[in-house]
């Protein structure tokens, strides 16, 4: 039943069936052609829907939409020119910290990539950037926001696997300001090839120092999410609501921003948002019972664990595997289907669940930016007005990065595990 199931899933997949139906509609074929009763999806499909845990995603989506609907995105631009406006290549530097601190408010990449693009990619092209590699820089630094708490990705995959999300999160942190360090020089070094000029903030930080303050109480939300899952304080589905109530208090009094307008517009993206999400865990919902049904993710450790003789080597092929499933399915996709299984090959060869769960994320992410399926780049592409070619060919120094950063969250335990 699972090669039918597999095939028909692709064959969905390349007549652009959308992810979830085509996860559904594979088990399905499999169970009729088997003679097996149907009933089964339906209630697989319901399943997951009655997971406490999974309130989070919708909550935490909906505070980071409430934050951004007001004045927030112009303060936290402002800051990062504050920062490293004065460096070779200051507005693409700007993007790369502005993804680092948007992604502490969203944890999305997409939500990222519309944001910063639609604030930066059009005066980096007034200012001389080529339009490829203001989408190149755009397209690689949204994916910061899929690690920096609080991340639906990895809150996906603590569901899956049964790992603590709060030490999910306390991990992303380090991958995260690596990933944003690394691709801050991989800017500077462009820049200072291409002379691309600095952006300083005209008059500092005296002329701005007000909306500095401002910015503070939004900035310091992935601290109050991580400070109080760390102490104890709630679980993480209660500090979504909490971050809800926080971003409320925040747009609402502090900046006085937060319009009956901007309530709806925040409520329908977060309703569009996790209604996406939802039903791809419910699609997934239907392939995991199958091959738990098949055994499969037994027999893929046993034959893993065989076929290659040192635990390098097996990490280098779950890396490889997830690069090239990445490329062909959305991460919240790929994170629900690979999860299982590589969390009994994980378990297998004595792989830190952590640092597993870092290693599917920041490699799956970098299908966000890769054709022929990546959302950042096409969203990064369609905002700067470029071709999809020239946006991949600015990409190689991002790419490298990347995967200097996954290759040491792959073989140094120590970045992950605390």
């Amino acid at each position: 039943m699972t090669s039918v199931m597999i095939w028909v899933f692709f064959v969905l997949l390349a007549i652009a069936v959308p992810v979830a139906e085509a996860m559904t509609g594979g088990v399905g074929v499999a169970l009729w052609l088997d003679g097996r009763s149907l009933a089964v999806i339906a209630q697989r499909l319901y399943s997951p829907t009655q997971s406490f845990p999974m309130l989070a995603i919708p909550f935490f989506i909906l505070a980071g939409s409430l934050m951004m609907s007001g004045r927030f995105g112009v303060y936290l631009v402002n800051i990062a020119r504050l920062l490293v406006g004065n460096f070779r290549g200051g507005l693409g530097q700007v993007s790369i910290i502005g993804s680092v601190m948007f992604g502490g408010v969203s944890g999305s990449a997409v939500a990222d990539a519309s944001a910063m693009g639609n604030a930066l990619i059009p005066v980096q092209k007034a200012a001389g950037y080529p339009a490829g590699f203001s989408a190149a820089i755009n397209a690689s630094s949204a994916t910061i926001a899929v690690l920096i708490p609080p991340s639906i990705p990895l809150i996906l995959f603590g569901l899956v696997s049964n790992v603590s999300i709060t030490d999910l999160f306390v991990a992303g942190i380090l991958p995260g300001l690596m990933l944003g360090v690394g691709m801050s020089a991989a800017v500077w070094w462009v820049a200072r090839r291409r002379d691309l000029p600095r952006a300083p903030l005209e008059g500092g930080f005296h002329a701005f120092r007000g909306q500095i303050v401002s910015a503070i109480p939004a900035l310091l939300m992935p601290v109050f999410v991580i400070g109080t899952l760390r102490f104890g304080v709630a679980t993480p589905t209660e500090v979504s609501v909490m971050a809800v109530a926080y971003a409320l208090i925040v747009s609402g009094l502090i900046y006085r921003d937060l319009t009956l307008r901007g309530i709806w517009e925040a409520g329908v993206e977060t309703a569009m948002m996790t209604g996406a999400v939802m039903f791809i865990i419910m699609g997934s919902s239907t392939i995991q019972w199958l091959l738990t049904a098949e055994q499969i993710p037994q027999h893929l450790a046993v034959w893993v664990t065989s076929a290659f003789s040192a635990r390098w080597m097996v990490i280098m092929a779950l890396n490889l595997v997830m690069l090239v499933v990445g490329m062909f399915l959305d991460l919240p996709a790929a994170v629900l289907l690979l999860g299982p299984l590589f969390v009994t090959i994980g378990h297998a060869i004595g792989l830190d669940l952590v640092q597993l769960g870092l290693m599917m994320v920041v490699n799956l992410s970098i299908g966000l930016y890769t054709p022929p399926v990546g959302t950042t780049l096409f969203i990064s592409a369609a905002i700067a007005k470029v071709g999809i070619g020239q946006t991949v060919k600015a990409l190689a120094p991002f790419y490298l990065v990347a995967l200097v950063v996954l290759a040491l969250i792959s073989y140094v335990p120590a970045l992950t595990i605390y």
